[in-house]
């Protein structure tokens, strides 16, 4: 196995995920747990790009990295008073939590490992954006239109709950 930059790049890149992630959900102080989010989805861009999926990369940190996160912050920031941090987890739900990971660990290595993977040739690139745009967009069998316009009536209960919770105070 020849080691080259992609593969050094693409190993950093996923120890930082990996690492954030983790530090993500086991931080008590909320806002650090959104700031971690916020390098998990940053690094994520960073494997797009890697991959030479400039789009996708722009549209992680654009929606994701930029938007989703700011709406994360602008949440916090509304609803919670300063020093708020997650209560101590039970015993019983660390148990439960600690069994699940592990559960779904030993199923994606059982899969990894008995499934034969077929040797490809990888190209980097990607589809033209006007052919991505379309694909989106369109309401056919693989078309995003009604899982996109789900999400946005999602956020936008989300806001409205945000903003009801922040008058009451």
């Amino acid at each position: 196995m020849n080691i080259t930059l992609d593969l050094i790049v693409f190993a950093i890149l996923a120890i930082f995920i990996v690492a954030s992630a983790v530090l993500a959900v086991t931080t008590k102080r909320i806002l650090r747990a959104a700031t971690y989010l916020l390098f998990v989805l940053i690094g994520t861009a960073g494997i797009y790009f890697q991959l030479n999926y400039s789009f996708l990369g722009a549209v992680q940190l654009l929606v994701y990295a930029g938007g989703i996160t700011v709406l994360y912050v602008f949440s916090i920031l509304l609803t919670s008073s300063e020093g708020d941090q997650a209560e101590k987890l039970k015993r019983g739900k660390f148990i439960a939590g600690l069994a699940a990971t592990l559960a779904a660990l030993g199923i994606c290595l059982f899969v990894m490992l008995k499934h034969k993977f077929m040797n490809q040739i990888f190209e980097h690139g990607e589809l033209p954006v006007k052919e991505i745009g379309f694909s989106l967009m369109s309401a056919g069998k693989y078309g995003y239109v009604l899982p996109f316009e789900v999400i946005s009536v999602l956020l936008l209960a989300c806001i409205i709950g945000g903003i009801l919770i922040a008058r009451k105070r």
